[in-house]
């Protein structure tokens, strides 16, 4: 030691300020602490791809990039989390002994837990969805009536961005029903025909015919419709819905095909449609 002092004399004059100064020895350790739980901070994402290659090798687990950025996001938050907070117990032990920093940790534990439960329920539900593929970042969901795509996920939040472009940010303990868009597995579009009355016959004939072909020419339809009547009523004129099961998110591209669809298959049989 004294031979760096003798090659660095001015690491003595450092070396006994500190001695002089414990506090100030102190303070430089808690910074250092943070310092390090910052860097874990910064590196968190490229830290937990060990975790992330381990869960690939399941047999027959797929990891979609939604899915992966997801947890790549709880993960990193989780170990952000961990490191402050072993930063923050380090420079709490530098002021107290071990035996009173478990115990003022155990003290704290209780209160915190009693005045912040719902802190608790937002962390403990933000560890949930690591191991639930509820929903993932990217996907359109409906969260607490609020509709939009989901930014990020977090332990303690998560962002979701509207329609209309405003963020909300919403506490993961308060998510119970999760309305998810983007795992449909089909769409429902609704066709509204308006006849004479005295056409419901040959109408209900002509789409019973035509049904099959429909299915061929709509490459966006899944199945053959379901006529439906849902006034219930009739008198001089008469309408008809038509139930259509169609691809995931297509009912709206199908709408306008199969109105031009039907509207042909009508005139070909000198079938009049009302306004």
């Amino acid at each position: 030691m004294e031979n760096i002092f003798n090659v660095f004399p001015w690491m003595k004059d450092i070396a006994d300020f500190l001695v002089d100064y414990p506090l100030v020895k102190d303070l430089i350790r808690i910074g250092i602490y943070f310092l390090v739980a910052w860097v874990f901070q910064r590196f968190s994402r490229i830290m937990i791809k060990p975790f992330l290659n381990i869960m690939r090798l399941k047999p027959g687990y797929k990891m979609n990039p939604e899915r992966k950025q997801t947890l790549e996001s709880l993960l990193s938050s989780g170990f952000t989390g961990v490191a402050y907070f072993i930063a923050l117990l380090a420079s709490i032990g530098l002021f107290v002994d071990v035996s009173t920093l478990a115990w003022t940790v155990g003290l704290f534990s209780a209160a915190f837990g009693l005045g912040a439960r719902p802190i608790i329920s937002d962390i403990l539900t933000g560890i949930g969805f690591i191991f639930e593929d509820t929903f993932s970042v990217g996907e359109k969901v409906e969260v607490l009536e609020i509709e939009g795509v989901i930014e990020e996920i977090n332990l303690r939040t998560t962002l979701i961005r509207a329609p209309s472009g405003e963020l909300y940010v919403i506490p993961n303990g308060e998510i119970r029903t999760i309305r998810n868009f983007s795992r449909g597995r089909f769409s429902m579009a609704r066709v509204h025909i308006k006849i004479n009355a005295v056409d419901l016959t040959p109408v209900l004939d002509l789409l019973e015919k035509i049904e099959d072909e429909a299915v061929l020419m709509l490459p966006n339809m899944l199945e053959t419709w379901k006529v439906l009547s849902e006034e219930g009523s009739i008198g001089q004129h008469t309408q008809l819905t038509l139930l259509v099961k169609t691809r995931y998110g297509r009912a709206a591209e199908l709408q306008p095909r199969l109105l031009s669809f039907l509207h042909e298959k009508f005139s070909e049989n000198d079938i009049v449609l009302m306004d």
